[in-house]
C-alpha cells in the first residue's frame, strides 16, 4: 500500500485525462497536468530524491507557495518512500527551524522564496526541482498501510506545533467521504479555498480528487475574498471547499446570485462549525447546498451532510457510512456511549483506517489521546433521535459558569441566531483570581449597532440563566489562524 500510488490509480483514469489544473486570479488556465504526466514526474522526483542520500523514511520538509510544486513534491516525496512534512509558505525563519528540527528532516526543498530553517544542510531549490522532475521515473516504493506516508504538523494556536503522523493507509481511509459527503463524480472540477500544509486541503484539494478520476483545481494568486466568485465561476468547478470564514467573507464582499457560477453543483464546508445563519445566508443567496462536515488533523471528517445526507443547520450532520464513531459518557470508568442527547466525548475508534500513526516524538501523549479503543478527538458533542451530531466545542474550552459546564459553541449559535450578529465568540474572561465572566465577542452586521440590551434580551429567551453572557464586546473581526480557525485565547489575552 503506497498513498501515492492509490491516489494516483484507485480511478483507472485514461493518462489524457486532467488531474490537476493551474488557475490564476481570473480563473483562467495557468498549467494542466494529464494522470500520465502527473505520474511520470511524481515518480521521476521519487527517484531523484534517493540521490541526496535519503533512506527510506526519512522526512523532507516543504518549503513551497500554492502552486504544482507542491503537490509534485509531496507525492514524489510518498512515493520515494519517504515521509514529506508540509508547512505554511508563511513560516518565518525561526518557525521553519522549529519544525526542522523536530521532524528531523534530512532535506529541504524550497521555491526560492519561502523563508528557509537556519539548521538545513541538504537544499533542493528551484534549479535543482527542474533537474528532478527531469529524472527517469523509478518505480513506486512498495511501502505497506501502516508505513509512514506524511507528517503534517497542528497549527499550534496554542503552545508549541505538534506533529500528527499518518500512514500509507491514510488516503484509502478517506473512501466513506466519497458518498458521504461529496458525492464526488470522475467529471468533477473541485477547487479548495485552503492552503497545501493544510490536512483539509492535502485531503479534499488533492487525495480525494485524484483517486476518484477528478481534476483538482489549483489557485495561485492572492487570496483577496473579492476574487473567489469568478474564480468558482471562470474555472468551471463542480464542487468548492472552503472554511466557513471565507463563505462569509464571499457573501460579504461579493455579488452573489442563483445565477452566478453555473457548474458548482454544491459547496463543502469544514475546519471550524458551520453556524445555521451562515448555512441559510449561503444556500438562499446561491440556491446551491452547502455541506458540513466535521473532522480534525488526526482523522480528518468522519461526520458530514451530503447529497445522501440531508443537511440540518447547526448540525454537522452524521457519522459518515462504515465510520466507527461514539460519543462517550463523561465521567464513567469505562467507555460507554451517552445517551440520546447527552453531552459527551466524541470519539472514533482505533480500528479507523483513516487514524494517525501517533503525536510525532511524543508517545505519552499519544497514549493519553486513547481510552480504551477509543480516540478521544477533544471535542465534545451530543446526538438527537436521528443520530445528527451537534458539535459542543472542544473539551479544553468548555467553560466554568458558578459550578455549571458550559460550552461556548452552545451559546454561540444562540446569539448568532440574532439578525444583527455576522460573527460571534465567547470565552470566558477572567476579571480577578477565581471569577471569570462568559463574554461575548460580537461582530455586528452593521458596524453602528452596539446594542447590548438587545442581544441580552435575544439570550434571555433562548438560552438558562448561567449560560448567559454577562459582559458583550463589539468589535470588527476574530482573530483566527491562517486556515481560518477561532483563537480563542488571543481574544482572551486581548480582554
Amino acid at each position: 500500500m503506497n498513498l501515492a500510488r492509490y491516489c494516483l490509480e484507485n480511478a483507472g483514469p485514461k493518462d489524457t485525462d486532467t488531474a490537476p489544473e493551474v488557475i490564476g486570479p481570473s480563473g483562467a488556465c495557468l498549467e494542466k497536468w494529464s494522470y500520465g504526466r502527473l505520474s511520470h514526474t511524481i515518480r521521476a522526483i521519487g527517484a531523484g530524491l534517493k540521490l541526496y542520500g535519503l533512506e527510506r523514511g526519512d522526512r523532507i520538509l516543504i518549503r513551497l507557495g500554492h502552486s504544482s510544486d507542491f503537490p509534485l513534491v509531496f507525492f514524489g516525496a510518498i512515493a520515494g518512500g519517504f515521509v514529506p512534512v508540509p508547512t505554511s509558505d508563511l513560516l518565518t525563519a525561526a518557525e521553519a527551524d522549529q519544525l526542522f528540527l523536530d521532524s528531523g528532516a534530512r532535506v529541504v526543498v524550497h521555491d526560492g522564496r519561502t523563508a528557509l530553517p537556519p539548521s538545513a544542510t541538504a537544499v533542493v531549490g528551484p534549479a535543482e526541482l527542474e533537474a528532478l522532475k527531469a529524472q527517469a521515473p523509478g518505480p513506486i516504493a512498495g511501502t505497506k498501510a501502516d508505513d509512514p506516508a506524511f507528517l503534517i504538523y497542528t497549527s499550534g494556536t496554542s503552545g508549541t506545533p505538534k506533529g500528527v503522523l499518518h500512514a500509507q493507509r491514510a488516503a484509502a481511509g478517506r473512501r466513506p467521504m466519497y458518498d458521504g459527503w461529496y458525492g464526488i463524480e470522475r467529471s468533477d472540477r473541485l477547487m479548495h479555498g485552503g492552503a497545501f500544509n493544510w490536512t483539509y486541503t492535502l485531503g479534499v484539494g488533492l487525495m480525494d480528487p485524484w483517486a476518484n478520476g477528478a481534476t483538482s483545481l489549483v489557485y495561485d494568486g492572492p487570496r483577496d475574498p473579492r476574487i473567489w466568485l469568478d474564480l468558482i465561476e471562470n474555472s468551471g468547478a463542480t464542487l468548492f471547499a472552503a472554511v466557513p470564514s471565507l463563505y462569509r467573507r464571499i457573501l460579504k464582499y461579493g455579488t452573489v446570485s442563483a445565477q452566478r457560477f453555473p457548474s458548482l453543483r454544491h459547496g463543502l464546508s469544514a475546519g471550524e462549525a458551520l453556524s445555521a445563519r451562515l448555512h441559510d445566508d449561503w444556500v438562499q443567496q446561491t440556491g446551491r447546498p452547502l455541506y458540513e462536515a466535521l473532522g480534525m488533523s488526526e482523522i480528518s471528517t468522519y461526520i458530514s451532510s451530503g447529497p445522501r445526507v440531508p443537511t440540518r443547520p447547526g448540525s454537522s450532520g452524521k457519522p459518515q457510512a462504515g465510520r466507527k464513531v461514539d460519543i462517550l459518557k463523561e465521567g464513567s470508568g469505562q467507555p460507554e456511549p451517552a445517551p440520546t442527547g447527552e453531552v459527551g466525548l466524541l470519539a472514533v475508534h482505533r480500528d479507523e483506517q483513516g487514524l494517525m500513526l501517533g503525536y510525532w516524538g511524543k508517545p505519552a501523549e499519544t497514549a493519553e489521546a486513547f481510552w480504551g479503543g477509543w480516540f478521544l478527538t477533544g471535542d465534545r458533542a451530543h446526538r438527537d433521535e436521528e443520530d445528527y451530531y451537534w458539535y459542543d466545542g472542544r473539551a479544553d474550552d468548555v467553560m466554568n459558569a458558578f459550578g455549571y459546564r458550559v460550552a461556548p459553541e452552545e451559546v454561540e449559535r444562540a446569539l448568532s441566531a440574532h439578525p444583527n450578529v455576522a460573527e460571534v465568540a465567547v470565552v470566558d474572561v477572567p476579571i480577578r483570581e477565581g471569577v471569570s465572566l462568559i463574554t461575548a465577542f460580537i461582530v455586528p452586521h452593521s458596524p453602528g449597532f452596539r446594542d447590548e440590551t438587545a442581544l441580552a434580551e435575544h439570550a434571555r429567551k433562548v438560552l438558562a440563566e448561567y449560560k448567559r453572557p454577562k459582559a458583550y464586546r463589539f468589535v470588527r473581526g476574530l482573530p483566527r489562524t491562517p486556515s481560518g480557525k477561532l483563537r480563542r485565547k488571543a481574544l482572551i489575552s486581548a480582554a
